[in-house]
């Protein structure tokens, strides 16, 4: 009985442990950042640059693995041009001008895509990545989800 005692002790140490670790690795989810300046600097431009059509303002805003599809785009288009065809402008000035929460480690838009599972419209992402805003997708639900 002692062996057994001693065995779920180690075990019970052992699984505490490794949720210590697992706590630690983990980065903690972002915090809502509506109320901070340089947040509320770069939605305000980049809101600006979609409902002018600033293309080369949003390049400058985007991460370099920017997402706009789910599926791979043929070589030659770039998001723009995926924009353009597909009549996206207006779904994306919309979206950029609603509210923003903390989502993991994005701000993102609109609100009903973290408290509405089955939201189905264009979702967009922004991330602090190096100390400074990016941009990071803007798409629509997966197809089949």
């Amino acid at each position: 009985m002692l062996c057994f005692s001693t065995t779920s002790c180690l075990d019970a140490l052992k699984k505490k442990k490794d949720k210590d670790a697992a706590a630690v690795d983990k980065k903690p989810d972002m915090r809502d950042q509506n109320n901070d300046v340089s947040f509320q600097s770069f939605i305000g431009r980049l809101r600006l640059a979609a409902a002018n059509r600033d293309m080369d303002m949003i390049a400058s805003m985007m991460s370099p693995d920017f997402g706009h599809r789910w599926d791979d785009a043929p070589p030659d288009e770039n998001v723009f041009a995926y924009w353009d065809a597909n009549n996206v402008w207006p779904e994306l000035v919309a979206v950029l001008n609603d509210k923003f929460v903390p989502s993991e480690d994005f701000m993102v838009a609109p609100p009903e895509m973290v408290q509405d599972a089955g939201y189905g419209g264009y979702r967009a992402g922004l991330k602090l990545i190096q100390g400074s805003w990016k941009f990071v997708y803007f798409v629509r639900i997966p197809p089949g989800s």
